[in-house]
């Protein structure tokens, strides 16, 4: 049996430029509270109740939320792995960096749901089929 953990980043991690940018289905998904104002980026992870059950007593034991703990422990571990890897070459796909590319395309979706559905203008065009010349 699995246990689903959600946590939320409570501020945003800025990402180096030279980082590849995340697979495609990997973005965190973004939502928008009651008010308009959109929320800080969440995951959905599942862990073994094993992992939940250890996360979780990491996290009384440094009183702290379990979302919290993830959130830490996801922070330092994304940090020692980018300290870890050497760099890469200068030419990155996004000359303004993963994050920006990121935030820019993640602004304009929201424009576009914010804008609504477009409507067709005018009626439909009635279409007239006529029958073809009947053979004699």
């Amino acid at each position: 049996m699995t246990v689903t953990v959600h946590f939320f980043l409570s501020r945003r991690i800025p990402a180096a430029p030279s980082l590849r940018p995340p697979p495609r289905g990997t973005v965190p998904t973004r939502q928008t509270s009651s008010s308009g104002k959109p929320k800080s980026p969440r995951i959905q992870v599942v862990l073994p109740e094993e992992l939940c059950a250890r996360l979780a007593a990491l996290a009384e034991s440094e009183s702290r939320t379990v979302s919290n703990m993830a959130k830490v422990l996801i922070q330092q571990g994304v940090e020692r792995l980018e300290r870890q890897r050497p760099p890469e070459p200068a030419a990155a796909p996004y000359p303004l960096g993963p994050a920006v590319a990121a935030d820019r395309f993640r602004r304009e979706l929201e424009q576009q749901e914010q804008a609504g559905t477009r409507r067709l203008r005018g009626a439909p065009r009635r279409l007239r089929l006529r029958q073809p010349p009947s053979a004699p």
